[in-house]
């Protein structure tokens, strides 16, 4: 079946698109809240940033999320999950409301920081509770295409949410209260996330818990015997452990890849104090790799109709490997674009395909706390590529042997995984939800 056709298919489920509608306006309301974000911590001319700043930064914003993961996993397999959709963008929009008087009356330093973070935290549920509902509006058989859609789209309407904010910014001048205001739209995007997101049956989305009922209940008391059972699950299920391994791998060099992106248009590309070529600059590499992601989207059904998906995942970060290269030995602004959309293509190519590998192994009762280890494993990736950032990045972005540590750690991963993968094969999961019949 064509792209086109295996969309259609999938889009016909109404339940499907409820969810999707949900996930698109909420990650929206992540771009306009990121791009105002990026705007206070990275590009203010008072604020001098370096590969430690940055790291810094992105510790504090995304380390916390470790300890929130095991929460949401958990409740993620004993809470209702439409009402985790709806009661988070709710949270959310009153948290971010908060946040925007803290930036309108130019509070910062920790009390910010604070306030940010518990915004993103708040997103873990959010997201973990999208990837385990997925199998509960869509057949077996097109979780990929349901993937491809979901995950991509997402993606570039975050990028679309934050080209919006950057606009609007734009609009109203530089300052703390234009970035405040933008931070207002976005609260008030995540209310109509909400609404979206009410729509749907409160019991569509699971958990089901016919299949260990009595633990699953008991976990919300034992919060880290919860996180210790999704990742023994993983353990014992090897074709989703190793194509876990394998993402976690990448998000490290995605992530080492993003500091140095941010500090070469901040200081390399562009004079430091030229606030609006830097935030241009990083807004036209986003919307690089959100083409990528969007090929990605379109050919990574069609790939996966006539290899496996783990053959796809090997070939995304050899892909990945080559683009890095290019760069230890010429780097300039165009070039920068390229490798942008090409790792692009990689990052979003291979997570459909993890994604899909993950709900095709893991049951039910289990599904949300593998995907809130799923989305520990990737913070914590990026939290440690932040701190390897910090020490081998100089301030002004551009290392050639930190881009070779890039080029050959994709090449490692994806030789290893595609040995790795050669032994695994498809299980399928013990789910004892029926599946969604075509409307």
């Amino acid at each position: 079946m064509s792209f086109a056709g295996d969309l259609r298919a999938v889009v016909r489920h109404r339940d499907f698109r409820r969810l999707y509608g949900a996930r698109l306006t909420s990650q929206a309301a992540d771009g306009a809240f990121q791009t105002a974000l990026a705007s206070l911590f990275f590009f203010s001319p008072e604020r001098q940033t370096s590969a430690g700043s940055v790291a810094a930064a992105f510790a504090t914003l995304l380390l916390p999320y470790s300890i929130v993961g095991p929460f949401a996993g958990v409740l993620l397999d004993r809470w209702r999950r439409r009402q985790i959709l709806v009661v988070a963008n709710l949270l959310r929009a009153a948290m971010v409301l908060g946040v925007a008087g803290l930036v309108g009356a130019q509070v910062t330093g920790p009390v910010l920081y604070v306030a940010v973070l518990a915004c993103l935290s708040v997103n873990r549920f959010f997201l973990s509770g999208l990837s385990a509902a997925l199998p509960h509006v869509v057949t077996r058989a097109e979780l990929v295409m349901a993937n491809s859609v979901s995950t991509t789209s997402g993606t570039i309407v975050a990028i679309l949410g934050g080209g919006i904010g950057y606009g609007l910014r734009k609009l109203l001048g530089d300052g703390s209260s234009s970035d405040a205001l933008v931070i207002v739209m976005a609260a008030l995007t995540y209310v109509v996330a909400a609404a979206v997101a009410s729509r749907m049956d409160k019991d569509l989305l699971g958990p089901d818990l016919a299949d260990e009922p009595a633990q699953t209940r008991e976990a919300v008391r034992r919060v880290a015997r919860g996180l210790i059972d999704g990742a023994h699950h993983v353990w014992t299920h090897r074709r989703a452990g190793h194509a876990l391994a394998a993402i976690g791998a990448h998000r490290f060099f995605y992530g080492v890849s993003t500091i140095s992106a941010i500090l070469l248009f901040r200081s390399y590309f562009n004079d430091p104090d030229d606030v609006d070529a830097g935030l241009a600059g990083l807004a036209a590499a986003f919307a690089a790799s959100g083409l990528g992601f969007f090929l990605a989207a379109v050919i990574t059904p069609e790939i996966t109709h006539r290899v496996r998906k783990e053959t796809w995942i090997t070939t995304c970060f050899a892909l990945a490997a080559a683009a890095e290269l290019v760069y230890v030995f010429v780097l300039t602004e165009w070039l920068l674009l390229v490798g942008a959309f090409v790792v692009g293509v990689a990052a979003q190519g291979s997570k459909i395909c993890v994604d899909t590998i993950v709900q095709e192994s893991i049951g039910d009762a289990y599904r949300g706390r593998v995907f809130s280890f799923y989305d520990v494993l990737f913070n914590v990736s990026f939290v440690s590529a932040a701190a390897f950032g910090a020490l081998a990045l100089p301030p002004d972005g551009n290392s050639p042997a930190v881009f070779l540590v890039i080029a050959v750690g994709y090449a490692v991963t994806a030789v290893v995984y595609g040995h790795a993968s050669r032994a695994s094969r498809p299980v399928r999961a013990p789910d004892s939800a029926p599946q969604p019949l075509p409307e």
